[in-house]
């Protein structure tokens, strides 16, 4: 089976990054659209990649076609997909820059397709989200980061608004209430479509901007360790690839080793996984108890894990 990275705000591209790779090009025909990806072939196997918003970053979020794109995935043989996600952090421990595993969402969205279990085949299915990021494989990229450079800070309840406009401060509030940590666009429905479709999928947030309202004050006098003011304001697509492009390529390089290097395969989850000075095995009982989401601790699905047993048919 082949494995998949879609790469989301600033993430459009793997080629320069592997020269041992070869790069085809391929247009995928679905009965919700077409779909172009890259397959990167090397030799310990393929990756199609995927741009989320399209080459050039020329499709807003709300107008994706999340459908055809977790279609032509499926169609071209993905079971394991790996994806980024550009956030909008409400906490003060998750900084610009910073990389984050998506452990939970809240959904926010209002007008875009949510299924492919729309009833037009006479069957009425459900999807469980009781783990709607695959643990296995989010175990497996934590426990591989601190090797590729990567330093993930924790992980994090993701919040999904329908966009293109950013969130008000007063939204953000509650949304932070609610115990969302990082907010984005796009997360939603692709988990959701990939669950329907029994694929493995993790994500990973880059922290692009601090999210409407929010303010820290610091005794560096108001910047993070990036330099970046702390305060939301006024963002610009510059800005948040800016913030992307330190981690970007790291990002991918490890979803690479990942999902081919060190073989998902060969890694079982629910095992101990050391990330930086943290070391998982399962969730802490102190985060689990309170619900926080700062810890990088993940139940795991066990090598078979049950993503693609997740759909409920009646």
């Amino acid at each position: 089976m082949r494995k998949a990275i879609i790469g989301g705000t600033g993430v459009y591209s793997l080629s320069g990054q592997f020269p041992d790779s070869v790069m085809e090009e391929r247009t995928v025909r679905t009965e919700y659209g077409d779909v172009d990806v890259t397959i990167m072939k090397t030799p310990d196997g393929e990756i199609v990649f995927l741009a989320r918003h399209g080459r050039g970053h020329a499709v807003p979020p709300h107008l994706i076609n999340y459908r055809a794109n977790m279609k032509a995935l499926a169609i071209l043989g993905v079971d394991e997909v790996l994806a980024t996600c550009a956030v909008g952090s409400m906490r003060e421990r998750f900084g610009v820059g910073d990389v984050v595993l998506l452990k939970d969402f809240i959904d926010f969205t209002k007008a875009r397709p949510q299924t492919f279990f729309d009833g037009s085949d006479g069957a009425v299915r459900h999807v469980v989200m009781d783990s709607p990021y695959c643990q296995r494989l989010s175990d497996l990229v934590a426990g591989l980061a601190p090797s590729a450079g990567v330093d993930i800070k924790g992980r994090a309840i993701y919040v999904c608004t329908e966009g293109p406009r950013f969130e008000t401060a007063a939204e953000i509030r509650m949304y932070a209430a609610l115990g969302g940590d990082v907010v984005g666009m796009t997360n939603v429905p692709e988990c959701v479509l990939a669950k329907e479709l029994g694929m493995c999928y993790a994500a990973v947030g880059i922290i692009s901007n601090w999210c409407t309202g929010i303010s820290f004050q610091m005794a560096s006098g108001g910047s993070d360790a990036a330099g970046n003011d702390k305060t939301g304001g006024g963002i610009a697509l510059h800005d948040i690839e800016a913030a992307m492009a330190a981690n970007k390529d790291k990002v991918t390089a490890l979803f690479v080793r990942a999902l081919l290097g060190s073989g998902s395969d060969s890694t079982s989850g629910g095992g101990t996984a050391s990330v930086g000075d943290k070391t998982i095995d399962g969730e802490t009982a102190g985060d689990a108890a309170a619900g926080g989401s700062d810890s990088l601790g993940g139940s795991g699905h066990g090598k078979n894990c049950s993503c693609a047993s997740s759909v409920i048919s009646l």
